[in-house]
Protein backbone atom coordinates (compact mmCIF):
# COMPACT_ATOMS: atom_id res chain seq x y z
CA UNK A 1 0.00 0.00 0.00
CA UNK A 2 0.90 3.48 -0.84
CA UNK A 3 -0.34 6.45 1.45
CA UNK A 4 0.06 10.03 -0.22
CA UNK A 5 -1.04 12.82 1.47
CA UNK A 6 -1.03 16.04 -0.11
CA UNK A 7 -0.38 20.07 1.53
CA UNK A 8 -0.19 23.40 0.50
CA UNK A 9 -3.53 24.28 -0.92
CA UNK A 10 -5.37 27.52 0.17
CA UNK A 11 -7.21 30.53 -1.06
CA UNK A 12 -4.79 32.90 -3.19
CA UNK A 13 -5.48 35.69 -4.93
CA UNK A 14 -5.46 35.83 -9.19
CA UNK A 15 -1.82 35.86 -9.94
CA UNK A 16 -0.63 34.59 -6.73
CA UNK A 17 1.63 30.84 -6.28
CA UNK A 18 1.08 27.97 -4.50
CA UNK A 19 2.96 25.29 -3.75
CA UNK A 20 1.74 21.93 -3.11
CA UNK A 21 3.39 18.77 -1.85
CA UNK A 22 2.80 15.40 -1.83
CA UNK A 23 4.57 12.79 0.51
CA UNK A 24 4.08 9.31 -0.30
CA UNK A 25 5.03 6.19 2.61
CA UNK A 26 4.95 2.82 2.05
CA UNK A 27 7.00 2.09 -0.65
CA UNK A 28 10.35 2.93 -2.52
CA UNK A 29 8.90 6.66 -3.79
CA UNK A 30 11.03 6.21 -6.91
CA UNK A 31 9.49 3.01 -7.67
CA UNK A 32 6.51 5.32 -8.39
CA UNK A 33 5.12 7.33 -11.23
CA UNK A 34 3.42 10.59 -10.15
CA UNK A 35 0.54 12.50 -10.98
CA UNK A 36 -1.68 16.12 -9.94
CA UNK A 37 -5.25 15.71 -10.96
CA UNK A 38 -7.94 18.56 -10.40
CA UNK A 39 -11.85 18.24 -9.81
CA UNK A 40 -13.74 21.50 -9.86
CA UNK A 41 -17.50 21.61 -9.08
CA UNK A 42 -19.77 20.17 -11.77
CA UNK A 43 -16.81 19.25 -13.85
CA UNK A 44 -14.79 16.26 -14.41
CA UNK A 45 -11.20 15.34 -12.98
CA UNK A 46 -8.25 16.16 -15.04
CA UNK A 47 -5.04 15.24 -15.39
CA UNK A 48 -2.74 18.27 -14.60
CA UNK A 49 0.64 17.18 -14.51
CA UNK A 50 2.10 13.37 -14.64
CA UNK A 51 6.44 12.49 -13.87
CA UNK A 52 7.76 9.42 -14.44
CA UNK A 53 9.75 7.60 -11.86
CA UNK A 54 12.89 9.45 -12.31
CA UNK A 55 11.61 12.59 -13.16
CA UNK A 56 12.86 12.71 -16.83
CA UNK A 57 9.40 12.56 -18.74
CA UNK A 58 6.98 15.05 -17.70
CA UNK A 59 3.00 16.09 -18.97
CA UNK A 60 1.26 19.85 -18.58
CA UNK A 61 -2.57 20.11 -19.16
CA UNK A 62 -2.32 22.50 -22.11
CA UNK A 63 -4.42 25.33 -19.53
CA UNK A 64 -1.33 25.23 -16.93
CA UNK A 65 1.59 25.27 -19.24
CA UNK A 66 4.53 27.76 -18.37
CA UNK A 67 2.26 28.46 -15.36
CA UNK A 68 2.72 25.31 -13.37
CA UNK A 69 6.20 22.95 -12.58
CA UNK A 70 5.64 18.96 -11.32
CA UNK A 71 9.28 17.80 -9.58
CA UNK A 72 9.81 15.17 -7.21
CA UNK A 73 12.62 14.95 -4.72
CA UNK A 74 12.63 10.68 -4.31
CA UNK A 75 15.17 11.12 -1.55
CA UNK A 76 12.04 13.19 0.58
CA UNK A 77 9.77 10.97 -1.09
CA UNK A 78 7.88 14.11 -2.34
CA UNK A 79 6.14 15.66 -5.40
CA UNK A 80 5.46 18.74 -6.18
CA UNK A 81 3.32 20.82 -8.45
CA UNK A 82 4.63 24.99 -8.12
CA UNK A 83 1.50 27.04 -9.43
CA UNK A 84 2.28 30.44 -10.38
CA UNK A 85 0.18 32.90 -12.38
CA UNK A 86 -2.78 31.41 -11.12
CA UNK A 87 -6.47 32.30 -12.07
CA UNK A 88 -10.27 32.04 -11.24
CA UNK A 89 -10.51 29.12 -13.63
CA UNK A 90 -7.71 26.99 -11.29
CA UNK A 91 -10.00 26.89 -8.71
CA UNK A 92 -10.55 23.06 -7.52
CA UNK A 93 -9.61 20.17 -5.15
CA UNK A 94 -6.19 18.88 -5.49
CA UNK A 95 -5.11 14.97 -5.84
CA UNK A 96 -2.09 13.55 -5.58
CA UNK A 97 -1.82 9.83 -7.67
CA UNK A 98 0.50 7.30 -7.56
CA UNK A 99 1.58 4.09 -9.34
CA UNK A 100 4.08 1.32 -9.15
CA UNK A 101 2.98 -0.46 -12.37
CA UNK A 102 4.61 1.85 -14.98
CA UNK A 103 7.33 4.42 -15.39
CA UNK A 104 4.93 6.80 -16.57
CA UNK A 105 1.59 6.61 -15.21
CA UNK A 106 0.30 9.25 -18.11
CA UNK A 107 -3.41 11.15 -17.87
CA UNK A 108 -5.73 8.84 -17.39
CA UNK A 109 -7.19 8.58 -13.71
CA UNK A 110 -7.60 4.41 -14.72
CA UNK A 111 -3.39 4.33 -14.40
CA UNK A 112 -3.33 5.08 -10.66
CA UNK A 113 -3.99 2.91 -8.05
CA UNK A 114 -3.35 5.17 -5.11
CA UNK A 115 -4.68 9.01 -4.69
CA UNK A 116 -4.52 11.57 -1.45
CA UNK A 117 -6.92 12.98 0.16
CA UNK A 118 -7.53 16.12 -1.99
CA UNK A 119 -6.30 19.68 -0.98
CA UNK A 120 -8.14 22.76 -2.51
CA UNK A 121 -6.87 24.91 -4.36
CA UNK A 122 -9.27 28.46 -4.19
CA UNK A 123 -8.02 31.28 -6.19
CA UNK A 124 -10.08 34.49 -6.23
CA UNK A 125 -10.32 37.18 -9.04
Amino acid sequence: QVQLVESGGGLVQAGGSLRLSCAASGRSFSGLAMGWFRQAPGKERECVSAISRSGGSTYYIDSVKGRFTISRDNAKNTVYLQMNSLKPEDTAVYYCAATPSAYYGGTYGDNYEFWGQGTQVTVSS
